[in-house]
C-alpha cells in the first residue's frame, strides 16, 4: 500500500461546528468579523428603500447581522451540512443556510433563526430555479424531511457530496489540496445505480391528526388536517405526522404492503387507535417494512412489524389476515413497547405470521435479520461498500492475519472479511446485535470469528487485553464517532493499518485529524497518514454521505 502521505499539518483547537468552519474556509468572501463597520445590506434586503436626492443625508447603516423576522433576497452557492444551502449576505458575507436551496437558485428568504456566527432562513419564493433543477417524481418530496435533493439532478447532488467530503478534509482535517498527492488520496464519489427503489426498511408512524405543511409566505402555524395519519415525521416534529401512501426509496412489494395497510387500519369497525405520544393513549405507534431475499430462490420477502403500547392480538388479526394474502410477506411481528418514548423496538416480540426473521444475501453470505436487526439499508450499494472495504484492508489471504472489527453490529463487515483472516474480534454494545453477529457467523460455517458485547466510549486501560495485536482495524461507528478514549486506544494499539468507515463526514474528519495529526491541548500525538478517501453514495436523494478512508502506521 504504497501511497504517499499527507504532513503533518500540527495542532489545532476543537472545532465544535466543523462543517460550518468548513463553509467559511471554502468560500471566497472574508468570513464577518465584529469589529468592523457595519456596512448596508444594499441588493439584500428585500425592504431597502430606494435612494433619495443626493442632498439627503444618508440613511444609518443597516445592522452588520441580519435579524430574526428580516427578509432578504439571496442566492445559494453550495450544499453543506444536511444539504442546507449555504448562501452570504450580499456585501458582509455573512453566513446564511437554509432548507431545501440549491446551488444557484436566487430565492428570497425569511430569517427563521439568528446563531452567534451563522443565521438559518426560510425559504419564501423562489426568483430563479437552480442550476440542475428536476421535477421531483414524489409528491412528498418538498414536505418529507428524507428526500431534500430530489428536485436536483442526481449528477449534481454526488458532484455537491463529493465537495462537501473535500472542504471538510482540506479546512477541518488540516490535510492540504496542495500535496501533490491529494488528488489521489480523494478518489471521486462512487454513485448509486439504484436512485430509488433502493431501501430494504422503513418506519412509518401512527398519528391522531394529520400535520400539513404552513404556507411559508405567510405567518401561520402549520396547518393540521382531519384523519387518522400513517406516515412520516414533519422535520424537526416528534409529535406531526405527515401521511404517506407511497414512499419512492422503499422496495415497490414494501409499497404495497403499505397500501393495504392504509386502506384498512382505519376502518371503525377494527377499533384501531393511533398512539399519541401526548396524552400517551392509543394502541398503534409505528409500522415498519423490511424487504430481503429468499436464499434459494433470490426472490424478495417482506417482514412487517406492529411497533404497539400493548399485546392485543386480536386487535391485530384482521390487518394479519389482509397483509398475508401479499405473496411476498413471509413474516408479521408485533413488537409491544408499554414505554412513553417513540422508540419502535418493543420490550416484548411475538410472531403473528410465518416466520420471526428474513434472510438477505451479502457477499456471498447469509444473515437473517430479525425485526429489530441492524442491517445496511442499502443491500445493492452495501455490496460494493463491502468490496471497498476489502480492498482498504489488503488481507493476504494466507490466513495468518488479526482483524479487530469495531462497531461490528451484525458482523456483517468482519464475517465478510474473516474468510481471509486467521481470526477477527468483533465489539458492538448492542447486545441483540452480537446475538445476531453470532448467529449469521453459526449461520455461514465461520468459526473464526468472536463477537463480544462492550460500549467502545467506555473502555479501560486493560482493553485489548483478551485478544492478539491486530494487524487490521477496522472502525464503522455511528453518527457521533469515535470517543477520545478509543483514539487514544489506538494511538497506543499502533495497529499497521486502520480502515475507518464513517456515515457522518464531519466526525470522520476530525478523528481522522486525531489520528494523524493529534491534539497538543490533550496531549495526544498522532501516528498515522492518510492513504485514501473514498466517498460513497448510499442514499440517493438524501444528505446522507458514506465514506472509507485507510490509514497507515508511521513512526
Amino acid at each position: 500500500m504504497a501511497a504517499a502521505g499527507f504532513p503533518s499539518c500540527g495542532a489545532r483547537r476543537l472545532n465544535a461546528r466543523p462543517w460550518l468552519h468548513a463553509v467559511r474556509a471554502s468560500s471566497s468572501v472574508p468570513e464577518p468579523s465584529p469589529s468592523l463597520p457595519s456596512p448596508p445590506e444594499t441588493g439584500a434586503l428585500v425592504d431597502t428603500p430606494s435612494s433619495g436626492a443626493a442632498a439627503t443625508p444618508a440613511s444609518p447603516p443597516r445592522s452588520f447581522f441580519p435579524k430574526r423576522g428580516q427578509t432578504l433576497e439571496l442566492v445559494c452557492e453550495s450544499l453543506a451540512f444536511k444539504a442546507k444551502g449555504v448562501c452570504k449576505v450580499a456585501d458582509t458575507g455573512f453566513v446564511v443556510m437554509c432548507d431545501r436551496a440549491l446551488p444557484g437558485e436566487r430565492f428570497l428568504g425569511r430569517v427563521s433563526r439568528k446563531k452567534d456566527s451563522y443565521a438559518e432562513v426560510t425559504k419564501l419564493k423562489t426568483i430563479t430555479p437552480h442550476w440542475d433543477a428536476v421535477e421531483a417524481p414524489c409528491q412528498y418530496a418538498s414536505y418529507c424531511g428524507g428526500c431534500k435533493t430530489q428536485n436536483l439532478a442526481y449528477e449534481a447532488q454526488i458532484r455537491a457530496k463529493e465537495q462537501q467530503v473535500r472542504d471538510l478534509i482540506v479546512h477541518v482535517g488540516s490535510f492540504s489540496d496542495k500535496d501533490p498527492s491529494f488528488s489521489k488520496i480523494l478518489k471521486p464519489i462512487v454513485p448509486c445505480d439504484l436512485q430509488f427503489h433502493y431501501r430494504n426498511k422503513m418506519e412509518f408512524s401512527f398519528g391522531d391528526k394529520r400535520w400539513m405543511p404552513r404556507d411559508v409566505s405567510s405567518l401561520e402555524e402549520d396547518q393540521v388536517d382531519t384523519g387518522y395519519p400513517l406516515g412520516l415525521h414533519a422535520p424537526g416534529f416528534f409529535d406531526k405526522v405527515l401521511h404517506i401512501n407511497k414512499c419512492l426509496l422503499q422496495s415497490e412489494v414494501a409499497n404495497k404492503v403499505l397500501a393495504v395497510v392504509q386502506d384498512s387500519w382505519r376502518d371503525p369497525e377494527l377499533g384501531l387507535s393511533p398512539y399519541n405520544v401526548r396524552t400517551h393513549v392509543g394502541f398503534l405507534k409505528h409500522l415498519m417494512l423490511r424487504t430481503g431475499r429468499d436464499v434459494k430462490t433470490g426472490d424478495q420477502e417482506v417482514m412487517v412489524n406492529f411497533v404497539t403500547s400493548c399485546y392485543k392480538p386480536n386487535l391485530l388479526k384482521p390487518l394479519v389476515d389482509r397483509i398475508s394474502a401479499i405473496p411476498e410477506v413471509v413474516s408479521i411481528v408485533n413488537n409491544v413497547n408499554t414505554s412513553v418514548g417513540n422508540t419502535s423496538v418493543g420490550e416484548k416480540e411475538y410472531t403473528l405470521y410465518g416466520k420471526s426473521s428474513i434472510t438477505e444475501m451479502l457477499r456471498g453470505l447469509t444473515f437473517q435479520i430479525s425485526a429489530n436487526s441492524f442491517f445496511q439499508t442499502n443491500s445493492y450499494q452495501a455490496e460494493i461498500l463491502y468490496k471497498l472495504i476489502e480492498d482498504c484492508a489488503g488481507l493476504k489471504g494466507d490466513g495468518s492475519e488479526i482483524v479487530l472489527d469495531l462497531f461490528c453490529g451484525t458482523g456483517s463487515i468482519g464475517l465478510s472479511l474473516a474468510k481471509r483472516a486467521r481470526h477477527v474480534y468483533g465489539f458492538e454494545v448492542v447486545a441483540e446485535a452480537i446475538s445476531d453477529a453470532r448467529r449469521n457467523a453459526e449461520l455461514n460455517g465461520i468459526h473464526n470469528a468472536t463477537f463480544v458485547q462492550g460500549d467502545l466510549n467506555k473502555i479501560s486501560d486493560s482493553f485489548g487485553n483478551d485478544f492478539p495485536k491486530p494487524d487490521i482495524v477496522i472502525s464503522d461507528p455511528n453518527r457521533p464517532g469515535m470517543h477520545m478514549k478509543l483514539i487514544r486506544y489506538l494511538l497506543k494499539l499502533k495497529a499497521p493499518c486502520i480502515v475507518y468507515v464513517s456515515c457522518n463526514p464531519s466526525t470522520l474528519v476530525r478523528d481522522l485529524d486525531y489520528l494523524c495529526h493529534g491534539v497538543a491541548e490533550e496531549g495526544i500525538r498522532g501516528c498515522y497518514k492518510l492513504l485514501s478517501v473514498q466517498p460513497v453514495d448510499m442514499f440517493p436523494h438524501t444528505p446522507h454521505i458514506e465514506c472509507v478512508c485507510l490509514l497507515e502506521l508511521v513512526e
